[in-house]
This record gives C-alpha cells, sequence and structure tokens, in this order.
C-alpha cells in the first residue's frame, strides 16, 4: 500500500494518519515507510524524504536514517515550456593549462577537445578562454559564441609555457565567468591539467578553500587531471568543494571524450546552487553528513542535470528522546531552477515518533534507506583506501582485498560505473601501478560522495 501523498510547495507533510503525524505500518520493508514527497514548480525538482523507520525508541539511545532523494525533471516532462531534449544556455570557461609538461601530444589533443566545445556552443552560449603556466592570459574575454573559426584559431596557436601556476589561472577565470552569472544559465569552469601546482599559491588548503569560494560565488568547477603527476587528492579536493565533477584521464587521447561527455551534463543542468539548510531540534544529534549537537547545518550540494538524482543520507542520534511525535530537524533546500529562470527554495522537515513500545520500533529498516546508506559506507570504504595507500598504512594486497569487498557491495547497490572504476583501479594495483589506482579511486570516491547518479 503506498501512502506517499503529493503536497503543495513548501509544505512538508509526514505521510499517513492525522495532525501530520506519521502512523506506522504494518507492510513488508518495500512499503512507502515514513515517505515525504514535496515538489518544486514546473516539476524541475522532485524532492522525497524517506524515514529508514517511522518509530523510535524513547528514552534511551537509539540511531535512525533518513534518505532526501532530489531527482531533476527528465523523460517526457516539459518544463516551463521548454521539453526535456531542449538544452540550458551555458556560461562557460575553458581553463588551460598549458605549462611545459603539456607540450606535444597533450597540448594538442585539448586543443582538438576545446575546439569540439566550440562547435557545439550558440550564440545562445557565452564562453570565455584562460591559460595558465607561469603566466596566467585571457585568450578570449567572456562573450557569445558567434565567429567559431576565430575561436578555434586562436586556440590552435597555444603554445606551451614554463611553470604550472593554477591559483591564479582560477582566479583570472572567476574574474571572467562571474560577469555572465544569471539565474538562467548553467555556470560552469572546466579546469585541465597535468601537474602539481609550481608556480603562484601551492598550499592545498589555500586551493580547496578557493574553490570553495568560487562555489559561493555561483561558480561550479569540473577538474580534469592528466597524466601521471598530477596532485588527484588537491584536484578532487578542489572539485568536491567547488561542486563540481572530477575526472581522470589515462591517457591524452581520451581527453575530447572526456570533454565531450561533460559538456553533454552541463547542456542539461536544470539546478544549481543547491543549498540544504537542517536545524536541529532539541534531543537530537547529527552525525553525518557532519557532526552537530544543535544549530544548524548547511550543505552544498551539486548541480543537476536532467534525469538526474541526488541521495543524501541524514544520520540522526537520539540520546534520550522523550515519548511522542516531533519534528526533529527542520530543513530548507534553496537552489536556481535554471528553466523558471529564479531561485526556489522547499521545507523539509524531518519528523519522527518516539516509543517505548519495542514491538512498534523494532522494525527493518526502509530498503531504499538501507541501500543508499551502504552507497555511503562504500564511499567512506574507497577514500580509506586511497589514502591507506599513499601513507602505507595498507599494503596493496590489502588494498586488493578491500577493494573487491567495495566492488561486490557496489555492485549490489547498482552502481555499475563506479563498479567498473574499482575494477579498473584493480588491475592498475595488479599491474603494480599504485599511481593510476589511487587518481582512479579518488574520482569514484568524489563521485558517491556527492551522492548523484542518472535514474
Amino acid at each position: 500500500m503506498d501512502m506517499t501523498q503529493r503536497i503543495d510547495i513548501n509544505k512538508t507533510v509526514m505521510t499517513g494518519g492525522v495532525d501530520n503525524r506519521t502512523v506506522a505500518m504494518n507492510s513488508a520493508p518495500g512499503g512507502a515507510l515514513g515517505r515525504t514527497t514535496a515538489m518544486a514548480p514546473l516539476k524541475a525538482l522532485e524532492v522525497e524524504v524517506i524515514a529508514g523507520r517511522s518509530i523510535s525508541m524513547a528514552n534511551g539511545p537509539a540511531r535512525e536514517q533518513y534518505l532526501l532523494e532530489l531527482r531533476a525533471g527528465g523523460g517526457g516532462d516539459t518544463f516551463g515550456g521548454i521539453v526535456s531534449g531542449g538544452r540550458t544556455p551555458m556560461n562557460l570557461c575553458l581553463v588551460i593549462d598549458r605549462s611545459g609538461s603539456m607540450e606535444g601530444q597533450p597540448l594538442e589533443y585539448v586543443k582538438q577537445a576545446c575546439a569540439h566545445v566550440v562547435d557545439l556552443l550558440t550564440p545562445n552560449d557565452v564562453l570565455s578562454i584562460v591559460t595558465f603556466e607561469e603566466m596566467v592570459e585571457v585568450l578570449m574575454p567572456p562573450q557569445p559564441v558567434t565567429n567559431k573559426e576565430a575561436i578555434k584559431s586562436g586556440l590552435s596557436r597555444l603554445q606551451a609555457g614554463n611553470t604550472t601556476n593554477l591559483y591564479d589561472g582560477i582566479s583570472l577565470a572567476m574574474q571572467q565567468v562571474t560577469q555572465f552569472i544569471e539565474t538562467n544559465r548553467a555556470t560552469r569552469m572546466i579546469v585541465l591539467t597535468d601537474g602539481d601546482p609550481t608556480a603562484g599559491i601551492k598550499d592545498y588548503n589555500a586551493l580547496v578553500n578557493h574553490a570553495g569560494d568560487l562555489r559561493n560565488r555561483g561558480v561550479s568547477v569540473t577538474f580534469l587531471g592528466f597524466g601521471p603527476d598530477y596532485n588527484e587528492e588537491l584536484l578532487a579536493g578542489m572539485a568536491k568543494r567547488a561542486g563540481g565533477n572530477y575526472y581522470f584521464i589515462p591517457q591524452p587521447q581520451l581527453i575530447p571524450e572526456i570533454f565531450r561527455a561533460e559538456l553533454d551534463k552541463l547542456m542539461t543542468t536544470v539546478t544549481r546552487n543547491m543549498s540544504l539548510e537542517l536545524k536541529i531540534s532539541r534531543w537530537v544529534q547529527m552525525r553525518a553528513p557532519q557532526q552537530a549537537n544543535d544549530g544548524t547545518v548547511t550543505i552544498n550540494l551539486a548541480d543537476m542535470e536532467r534525469g538526474s538524482v541526488i541521495q543524501q543520507v541524514i544520520d540522526l542520534e537520539f540520546p534520550n528522546h522523550p515519548l511522542g511525535h516531533y519534528r526533529v530537524v527542520a530543513g530548507k533546500l534553496t537552489y536556481d531552477d535554471l528553466v523558471a529562470g529564479k531561485t526556489e527554495s522547499i521545507d523539509l522537515d524531518l519528523e519522527m515518533e518516539f516509543s517505548s513500545d519495542a514491538g512498534r520500533y523494532s522494525v527493518p529498516v526502509h530498503p531504499r534507506v538501507s541501500q543508499a546508506a551502504q552507497i555511503v559506507a562504500s564511499s567512506k570504504a574507497i577514500e580509506k583506501t586511497v589514502m591507506g595507500l599513499k601513507t602505507g598504512m595498507i599494503t596493496q594486497m590489502g588494498a586488493i582485498q578491500e577493494l573487491q569487498k567495495t566492488q561486490a557491495l557496489l555492485l549490489s547497490d547498482g552502481k555499475m560505473a563506479e563498479a567498473q572504476e574499482v575494477t579498473m583501479a584493480l588491475r592498475a594495483l595488479q599491474s603494480g601501478d599504485q599511481g593510476a589506482a589511487e587518481k582512479t579511486l579518488m574520482g569514484t570516491f568524489v563521485n558517491l560522495d556527492t551522492g548523484k547518479s542518472q535514474s
């Protein structure tokens, strides 16, 4: 029996019962247990809240999880007159590393990939191009894509320089891309680099915080790491903080293909600047996605393309919660709707009934919540494996054994793409290429950590 109730925007009602109370269900775990659905205008975004259990133990230590599942519109839906299959206007900045190590084949493939990007854009799109080595330069200031041949001609003349000044390259790119931030445009920087920063600001925390500043200004950044020498931990950390994607490019001939895949995503972006605010109630402690005993927690979520899904697991602890029905977290999701061209918000309250009747609270966890929690565990396991390899805390054989367990878990949860990446990492380890394994796994970790997938 499906007790899910679809409701008005900005209203969250727990399913079943009266007075907005959650009622325990006697159905099997596949039922709609403790489920809440809210709809944003124009169906650009649907948010579903699922409690692992709708009833928890009162007056004693208890721990429960909630799944927030966000679905961006897709399929045959029509958004604001735009039929799915149309695309989002873009504000794109290409940030190209042309340091000395990029000389030859790597830079030639980058030129080819960027030229292909230019061919796919239209006068409705705004493009800027920044290059960096020891010096940073604006190859093209932000402007509509009207003279494609002139842009490609400028790209073809790029030559390799000296050292790698990543920080200043991103800073200059930020100046370009922020000139055209609009609520109906997908704004993104794409950074490609093959090395560690060797000029300008090189500190890890400064660079990651710099990426966070971009996110705060409405700019998501995707990082593409090429070759054996770049710092995957740095690029992955920056991508995560900047709300973008991270890719490991093992061979230069793959650069155009990965560029195309990223551009395909950007062209169907429907939401950006997604922020989830969670206000924690009395007698409640949050354990994940970050620890907090009181106050408000803010979680930045990735931009969403049509048909994409984000799963966010909220892990709560109740040390000694009294009997009754309570709102345990007051949530609000805020985002830019690129279809409607305005900022929207949805209230998402997490509620729970607390009982002293063990028969009521000792029920199986909702399978979708359990599965999402397993994927979070997979992400943490991969991160631990990568860090263990880097620090020498685990051997390659130990890493292989751990990754095989993680791979099996990902396969059982239907995460086929991520499981395939783990397979690639396992092959690299078995052939003695630890660096390639670490770079591949870091991408898998970032992708799992965002909780995003395609429906």
